[in-house]
């Protein structure tokens, strides 16, 4: 099977999936209760990648933190105004073990429904969390110097950072996982990469799961670089991404890895092995209308580019339809899903859903469908799955005044694509005001001959000189939040 240059990806939350599922089916739902019609649409949408969340087993001591949380119920409560403990099956980055929950039906089938996917040209990735485990772990009785342990001074001063255990072997003060930045996560146990033994096991843990999916997405992969870990612990550790991600592919060969990274540090993790990096800042200038800035963000070397994640929301983030508006939004997603990179689409982003669930989570509230958004993401894919946005050449585009002291030229950004002689351009206005310029166009050849631009989400369609577009580019007024996908072909213009 050929792999795209530009794959893209769908985000499932799964026990969230299923529950629904079960709901329909008026008993509990496993991955076997999947049906191949189902498969059948995701497929026929255009994506390569499905992303199952949560699939691991959870324990009851990582959920009684969950159902005890006040910060945790309120926000579950804003989501779930009807909440009930029921629909806590606590955080799905608390992993107990890393075998698929009973509950959805095991390894086999989840097996069996990675091998359904594959008959569709579905690839399988899962969720891979480095830096810690939930407490129910048997490695935090088992093999206690696997994790970061403190002392009673420690438990002391910093509370939100640490945590006293009841073990067979007595009482034992633990780390909780954490960002450097923000207070311990307390349904977790921090993993000490300082000692070799932990490292060690992780490895054999993400070989083990490498068996079972095509790629993994590794939550907040930079925490256990050395350099970030010692700043977090005071601890030294060695490099535990190359090695690793090597001694995966040399079982198998063609296995994504995919890092949640913060902190301008993609390209270290693309440099450490990983296929993919978040592209968080493009996100983050898109939401905050900076059009410079997004503009800018596109400067940066292709290769680079390339190994980015375009997104508008995920299970961290807030619903894109929520954080940008229906017309910002759209404007947003052309800008992200048409670019260099892979494509990364979240469940419910497509029917405008604006209520962020928690990954603690396993119920979604009821939400209206915005018909609306769902008819514009429909006619984006089908955009996405041709060839020409999969494999094609993508550059930047420059955008220059119309005429002089016309400032909004600055709200613009333009994308052309080509391959196979097939040519588009991708035109935004990203701004809420009326914006005019010029965009040069680099295709030379459009000399001497009339040029046709059809736009591929509406029924626009005009023609212009070439000599003339090669000379000053297209003409560009478009409304407040406006866009166009045009493919450019020469042609004989139409016949009045």
């Amino acid at each position: 099977m050929n792999r795209p240059k530009y794959p893209s990806l769908y985000q499932i939350n799964t026990r969230v999936w299923l529950n629904e599922l079960s709901q329909n089916l008026g008993r509990p739902a496993t991955f076997d209760d999947i049906s191949d019609i189902e498969l059948d649409r995701l497929a026929k949408m255009g994506f390569d990648w499905i992303w199952l969340l949560s699939v691991w087993t959870t324990g009851d001591l990582g959920r009684k933190v969950s159902l005890e949380n006040p910060t945790w119920q309120h926000e579950f409560k804003e989501t779930l105004p009807n909440l009930s403990a029921d629909d806590i099956g606590g955080s799905g980055f608390a992993i107990a073990d890393y075998h698929v929950h009973p509950g959805l039906g095991g390894d086999v089938a989840l097996k069996r429904l990675r091998t359904r996917l594959i008959k569709r040209g579905l690839k399988l990735m899962l969720d891979f969390v480095p830096n810690h485990m939930g407490p129910d772990h048997r490695w935090v009785s088992e093999h206690p110097t696997y994790f970061r342990s403190g002392t009673e001074d420690d438990l002391e001063r910093e509370p939100q950072n640490y945590v006293r255990m009841h073990q067979k072997q007595g009482e034992k003060i633990f780390a909780y996982g954490r960002d450097p930045y923000f207070s311990g996560w307390p349904d977790t146990v921090q993993l000490d990469y300082s000692n070799p033994e932990t490292a060690e096991a992780m490895k054999q843990e993400l070989l083990r799961i490498s068996n079972q999916c095509d790629g993994v997405r590794c939550d907040m992969a930079m925490l256990i670089l050395p350099d970030i870990f010692e700043r977090t612990w005071g601890r030294q550790a060695q490099p535990f991404w190359p090695h690793v991600i090597d001694e995966v592919r040399k079982q198998f060969p063609d296995f994504c890895f995919m890092a949640e990274v913060y902190w301008d540090m993609e390209w270290t993790l693309q440099q450490q092995g990983f296929d993919y990096a978040y592209d968080k800042r493009l996100y983050d200038r898109l939401r905050d209308g900076h059009t410079r800035l997004v503009r800018e963000h596109f400067f940066a070397d292709l290769s680079y580019q390339d190994k980015l994640v375009r997104f508008l929301e995920n299970h961290d983030e807030s619903r894109a339809a929520d954080a940008f508006g229906l017309s910002m939004c759209q404007c947003a997603a052309l800008i992200t899903f048409l670019s260099p990179g892979l494509r990364f689409f979240h469940q419910g982003q497509f029917e405008g859903r604006m209520k962020r669930i928690s990954p603690h989570l396993i119920r979604a509230p009821h939400e209206p469908l915005n018909t609306d958004l769902q008819d514009f993401y429909h006619e984006l894919l089908d955009i996405i799955k041709q060839p020409l946005f999969r494999d094609g050449q993508w550059r930047m585009l420059e955008c220059v005044p119309a005429w002089d002291e016309n400032g909004s030229w600055d709200s613009f950004v333009a994308f052309a694509w080509e391959s196979s002689g097939r040519r588009a351009i991708v035109t935004v206005n990203y701004a809420p005001h009326s914006s005019q310029c010029f965009v040069r166009l680099p295709f030379s050849d459009l000399s001497n001959q009339p040029v046709e631009f059809r736009d591929l989400l509406s029924v626009a369609l005009f023609f212009r000189n070439g000599n003339e577009l090669l000379s000053r580019g297209i003409y560009l007024d478009i409304p407040p939040w406006g866009y166009h996908v045009f493919e450019i072909s020469a042609s004989a213009p139409p016949l009045y």
